[in-house]
């Protein structure tokens, strides 16, 4: 089995994510939010996830997604 998610940062926008490893006792997240960059030919760097229980918000590098030993794709 892989270890990368493939993704696009244009299409993170709404997708629901489960941390590996549960942050703040939280494990269900959405991505609430692409950051777009200062400059339009600049890469996208980071999103904004949200936890689905508590609604906290945090920034994260977008290729952080493409980890599978942090994150799976969907609510399991």
């Amino acid at each position: 089995m892989p270890n990368k998610n493939p993704l696009s940062p244009k299409k993170l926008l709404l997708t629901k994510w489960t941390a590996v490893h549960p942050i703040k006792k939280q494990k269900h997240f959405l991505v609430s939010k692409v950051i777009l960059p200062e400059l339009p030919h600049e890469a996208i760097q980071h999103v904004e996830i949200e936890a689905v229980f508590s609604k906290e918000v945090r920034q994260i590098d977008w290729r952080e997604l493409t980890d599978a030993t942090i994150w799976k794709q969907g609510w399991i």
